[in-house]
């Protein structure tokens, strides 16, 4: 799961945020912070911006005031909140576009793909661990809030720290395998969320995304010209899609985090070669890991790579340091020319995620404040890795057990 690049969220604007001027109502309503370069983008953007205040507030005030601990079985039979509906709702409810596309007559999609209603937020055992977020009545990290005031400093893992955030990205590729198993014409995203959920319970896991900054599902389904954080819902998914799943699971207090793109049934050539590209892409930053290794580097052979295939890499997205806390340093933008700051050492974990579209690289995001979609409503794809700084180079913590290295074979994607 991306987080928000070192760029200024002012439209037009690629100036990179050196310090982070926020959006105090975004930070006071528990959103996901928009960062400026300056006062003066963010007083420019403010009149577009503060819609998202306004829809942040219906979907708030509509919402239940259950937390995730207190939710049962009783959840499903939930009032209509405008944004979910009940397993056994009818088709035509379920198909139904969210209160914040109905009830705005001038909202305006970029694509051809639309949200459905989803269901009902799914129950997590007692027993499993949480991380601080997920009882938190809107999502905050506080922990993470701590870390980026105070933490100057990249992390080194090593001994027992090191072998629980490997287990932890082991157990987060189980989960994306048994959800790739589950694609296929006819399913739903909601059914992959299904499958995420209960196959982190079964490994005693809490599934990441759950309520982080209040996101509904146990993981982000992106279908076609969603680039990412697509909220699963109820449309099923056709032949022809490109989906790409982003999995983070949290097991003995570490993250492990990874995602895949998968071609559904006849996909055209354009879609394959986007989705090979997004492979690649990954694959030849991951071979620059090594100790000195300029993290702000990594984004110049991506650009180069998408570029030779006629495609652009999003700005807005980053990779991001991770282990104990869900989104931490470095920053690890995808695109060329970025200012990110340190050098790669050996016991750094992070990953790369670089997101590739087949037109321009502009991104916009829908009235549900998570779902970021091209602006020129051409399709998206991603690959994603944790990865381990090591004396002589890298490791893929959240590789399968007989790829050591990044090898493209359409075989693991094609459904």
């Amino acid at each position: 799961m991306s987080t928000i690049s070192g760029g200024c969220s002012s439209p037009g604007c690629d100036k990179v945020v050196e310090q982070r001027l926020a959006c105090p109502k975004c930070i006071k309503l528990g959103l996901k912070p928009s960062y400026y370069c300056s006062q003066k983008c963010f007083v420019d953007s403010y009149p577009v911006h503060k819609s998202l205040h306004s829809i942040a507030k219906q979907i708030q005030s509509k919402k239940a005031s259950t937390t995730l601990l207190d939710m049962d079985d009783d959840a499903n039979t939930n009032e209509d909140d405008g944004i979910t509906c009940s397993l056994d709702a009818t088709p035509g409810q379920k198909l139904s576009l969210p209160f914040w596309a109905r009830e705005d007559q001038y909202y305006s999609f970029t694509g051809s793909l639309k949200p459905c209603l989803q269901s009902p937020k799914k129950v997590i055992p007692p027993h499993i661990q949480r991380p601080d977020y997920a009882n938190h009545s809107q999502g905050v990290s506080e922990s993470e809030v701590r870390d980026r005031g105070t933490n100057k400093n990249i992390r080194v893992y090593k001994g027992e720290e090191l072998e629980n955030l490997r287990y932890s990205c082991q157990m987060g590729r189980e989960v994306l395998d048994v959800a790739g198993r589950a694609i296929r014409e006819g399913v739903t995203t909601d059914e992959i969320d299904r499958v995420v959920h209960e196959a982190c319970i079964e490994r005693s896991c809490y599934p990441s995304p759950l309520n982080y900054y209040q996101f509904p599902k146990s993981v982000c389904t992106s279908v076609n010209e969603v680039i990412c954080h697509g909220i699963p819902d109820y449309r099923e998914i056709k032949n022809g899609d490109i989906v790409n799943v982003d999995v983070t699971t949290f097991t003995r207090g570490y993250h492990g985090d990874l995602n895949e793109t998968f071609l559904v049934g006849n996909v055209d050539d354009d879609g394959v070669k986007l989705v090979n590209t997004a492979y690649e892409c990954l694959r030849k930053a991951s071979n620059m890991i090594k100790p000195g290794t300029l993290y702000r580097d990594l984004g110049t052979v991506i650009h180069k790579t998408a570029a030779a295939q006629k495609c652009s890499v999003v700005r807005t997205y980053c990779g991001h340091g991770i282990g104990s806390l869900f989104h931490t340093a470095p920053n690890v933008p995808h695109y060329h020319k970025n200012k990110a700051k340190g050098i790669m050492k050996p016991g750094h974990v992070f990953t790369i995620e670089p997101m590739i579209n087949l037109g321009g690289p502009g991104d916009v995001t829908w009235g549900d404040h998570w779902t970021a979609v091209t602006t020129d409503g051409k399709r998206s794809a991603q690959f994603e890795h944790t990865f381990l700084v090591t004396k002589d180079g890298y490791e893929i913590l959240t590789a399968r057990d007989d790829e050591p290295v990044m090898v493209w074979n359409r075989d693991l994607v094609q459904r």
